[in-house]
């Protein structure tokens, strides 16, 4: 195997130790995928550069001309303390034509941007829960077109920061509130769209143009009391303790008809198309009780921990770890942006 110089950008407050000796489960959960990214690939013998990024191109730029690196593996998921911003990196990546892994630029804007996500699914007839939008500074008015409950979130924070159990709410006071403390606590507008009550699955996708998914996957609660729902509120996904009290875990759906499997893995295919999406991406879907299916959101560059959602179900289809990483990476280097051709 080809032993690559390999840049990995990652957020300059998650650069991680060498070892994890004498970590908590706490600290290492803030840099886990950047250590395992880390790690893994210089395990495999290739040249790993870490580097930090906050709020300067500079620090890329001269990573660039002075390592030459084959591959810059993009862990970053905002710039400047911007979600969105993230796509400006990929941009700046290309502009300097360095190959890099992921999604690329115009993929991660229509993904990324909740509401033009949505507003694209929406004209692709591409199911997905109705929804309307409540921009800052603005009079806050119920929709008469959307039925209660209601979930509400920002436009374009990830990893569910801002969601809680309060954020599904049942009656115009609560719907005043939680989007008032979205304009307020986060600092965005809010999107509001009808709660879909059933089940939560996420499916992984990998590459660029032949397309292969991963095994459907299902987030379960074991201990869920009745009054809390079953949704990935933020402290679901990064609060050990609550996991183990409410008995979260995640594992290949079981009991899904063959047909409903084809069904999601064509829709997920196909969204990933029509978002022009590359590289790797984990698409969030809902089925309610009468069985039908309902997209969340598409997520391009997802978590890639060692045991999380993307790499366990990869896993499962005989995909290793340092597979996984190995084909992310040849993706990246396949990749033919315009100014390759």
């Amino acid at each position: 195997m080809r032993k690559y110089r390999v840049l990995i950008l990652m957020d300059s407050d998650f650069v991680p130790p060498d070892s994890l000796a004498g970590c908590s489960t706490e600290e290492i959960l803030k840099w886990k995928t950047e250590y395992d990214v880390v790690s893994t690939l210089r395990d495999m013998g290739h040249h790993v550069h870490p580097l930090g990024v906050s709020d300067d191109l500079g620090a890329i730029r001269q990573a660039i001309v002075e390592g030459k690196p084959h591959i810059a593996f993009n862990l970053l998921e905002e710039f400047h303390g911007v979600a969105l911003f993230d796509q400006h990196v990929a941009s700046y990546l290309e502009l300097m034509q360095q190959p890099y892994t992921g999604c690329n630029p115009r993929g991660l804007m229509l993904a990324h941007d909740k509401v033009l996500c949505k507003q694209i699914l929406s004209f692709h007839r591409i199911p997905t829960p109705r929804f309307t939008v409540f921009t800052r500074n603005k009079v806050i008015r119920p929709p008469r077109r959307l039925k209660y409950p209601l979930l509400v979130k920002s436009v374009i924070e990830e990893a569910s920061l801002g969601i809680t159990r309060d954020s599904i709410v049942h009656s115009d006071k609560q719907l005043f509130e939680r989007v008032l403390r979205v304009h307020e606590d986060l600092d965005t507008d809010a999107l509001v769209e009808e709660f879909v009550e059933g089940r939560e699955f996420y499916v992984g996708v990998l590459g660029n143009h032949r397309l292969q998914t991963f095994p459907v996957w299902e987030l379960l609660f074991k201990n869920l009391p009745d009054h809390i729902p079953n949704i990935a509120t933020a402290r679901v996904k990064w609060d050990t303790n609550y996991q183990k009290e409410l008995g979260v875990m995640t594992q290949a759906a079981t009991d899904l008809p063959d047909s409903t499997i084809k069904k999601i893995v064509k829709l997920c295919k196909r969204i990933y198309r029509v978002l022009y999406l590359n590289g790797y991406a984990r698409i969030d879907l809902r089925i309610n009780t009468a069985g039908q299916i309902y997209v969340l959101e598409a997520n391009p560059n997802p978590d890639l921990s060692y045991g999380e959602d993307f790499a366990e179900s990869a896993s499962t289809i005989g995909i290793s770890y340092d597979k996984l990483l190995m084909r992310i990476i040849n993706m990246g280097l396949r990749y033919q942006p315009s100014w390759r051709g």
